[in-house]
């Protein structure tokens, strides 16, 4: 795999001759949505396939894979613009594998709320393990407030990809309920009765597992957080359910540096399957323009949490959103929209500013005039950031990925992840 970055004066075409693909294949395959006018500094995934198919009269999905050795998986992810059609037609030209050796097979965990688009779901789940669907509510009783999430529990079935269901103490606005999560955790009724919840939902809804938010753990109340966790997932271990639980480390910030407090996690890797590690509530609090989360921040959190959990049950958590902050920043009061990847590359694109990088955060940035006036600057991930971060799992022996959220597609993110890895399925289809 080769990354090639938009140097001044190059076109998709120049691009296209120099590495001797087809423009259409790279535009297709990164997913470019402005191959007339390039970005400098915009990244092109470079991947040769190593065999093809024509497809024939007569053809389905199904035949062509069972002719070529493969699954329907992962003609799928070869050619994941499939998924937004109905038919397929006679003389187009399908990727069967790549020029890649993979370097591991790994778990994908990918988020959503219920509303997603459907058409978006259905391009994203050939590569996903577990589909963790957001947000079954707890209420101060121990009760669970439920999410219409029959229908992406099917597809998700459909796919080979195992549904989870999201717990959590957020309110009805996103916002996590400490008041809540101490109820809960103190009070044994309430413990019983949301674990009643839990087996009743898990058997009704025809999920795979749980995943549970724990929010708020600190130095004091580790031990009980440990004790809730081990009652839950004995119970429903015993029932054959699968249990995760999706941490956010506390970042202690102070301006543009990010530390993070040393939690003795083991004690909750005991009883489950796995720790998602995320940092996604860092970007709803992280008010200093910068990449969102430095790579070199990252590596600090990893060469901690290896030390004292078996990194064979981690997960650790990718953001593929950027953020767009206007300049002069002000503390406690500026604030940053999101935007995705696609989004930023346009705006650098449409202003003809070359998109800068930095080594260190892995990320990509670059500063723009809105109306002329208004200094903004946006930073990204790119493919040189999505392939450091997804290279931190079989470097550090990680279980997989966890990525917050697929409510958009990336298809360079996919692109990365697809021609140097197997993924792993947990269901049979």
């Amino acid at each position: 795999m080769t990354i090639h970055v938009v140097q001044p004066g190059e076109t998709i075409n120049s691009i296209s001759d120099l590495y001797n693909i087809p423009a259409a294949r790279l535009i297709q395959e990164n997913g470019i949505d402005n191959p007339d006018n390039l970005a400098i500094g915009q990244t092109i995934v470079i991947v040769y396939p190593e065999s093809v198919y024509t497809v024939q009269e007569g053809d389905t999905l199904a035949s062509i894979a069972e002719k070529n050795g493969i699954s329907v998986m992962e003609l799928l992810r070869n050619n994941p613009y499939l998924s937004d059609r109905e038919f397929i037609y006679p003389g187009e030209t399908l990727v069967i594998r790549y020029q890649t050796n993979k370097i591991r097979t790994i778990a994908t965990s990918g988020y959503t709320f219920h509303y997603i688009n459907r058409d978006i779901l259905r391009k994203t789940l050939p590569f996903l393990t577990y589909l963790t669907i957001f947000n079954h509510r707890v209420t101060f009783e121990g009760e669970i407030i439920e999410v219409e999430d029959s229908e992406l529990i099917q597809m998700a079935k459909e796919f080979g990809v195992a549904p989870m269901m999201f717990v959590s103490s957020f309110t009805e606005e996103g916002v996590s309920s400490s008041e809540v999560a101490y109820n809960i955790l103190k009070n044994p009724d309430a413990v019983q009765r949301l674990l009643d919840n839990l087996v009743r939902l898990l058997d009704s809804k025809g999920y795979y597992g749980v995943n549970l938010y724990i929010e708020y753990i600190n130095l004091e109340n580790i031990d009980r957080i440990a004790e809730y966790l081990s009652q839950i997932a004995d119970i429903l271990h015993s029932r054959g359910y699968r249990v995760l639980v999706t941490v956010t480390p506390n970042a202690i910030i102070e301006g543009p540096v990010v530390k993070f407090e040393k939690i003795d996690y083991s004690k909750l890797a005991v009883s489950v399957d796995a720790i998602l590690f995320t940092t996604y509530e860092w970007g709803m609090t992280y008010g200093f323009p910068s990449s969102l989360v430095p790579v070199n921040i990252l590596r600090d959190l990893l060469n901690y949490t290896v030390s004292i959990v078996p990194p064979e049950k981690m997960f650790l958590g990718l953001i593929p959103i950027g953020y767009d902050w206007q300049l002069p920043y002000v503390p406690g009061v500026s604030g940053a929209n999101a935007i995705t990847s696609d989004g930023a590359v346009r705006i650098a694109a449409d202003l003809g500013i070359p998109i800068q990088f930095n080594e260190p955060a892995q990320a990509s940035y670059f500063y723009y005039f809105q109306n002329e006036q208004d200094l903004h600057i946006i930073w990204f991930k790119d493919a040189r950031s999505f392939n450091t971060i997804v290279g931190l799992i079989p470097e550090y022996g990680l279980q997989g990925l966890s990525i917050w959220t697929i409510m958009n597609f990336e298809p360079q993110l996919w692109f990365v992840i697809n021609t140097q890895y197997e993924i792993e399925k947990v269901l049979n289809i």
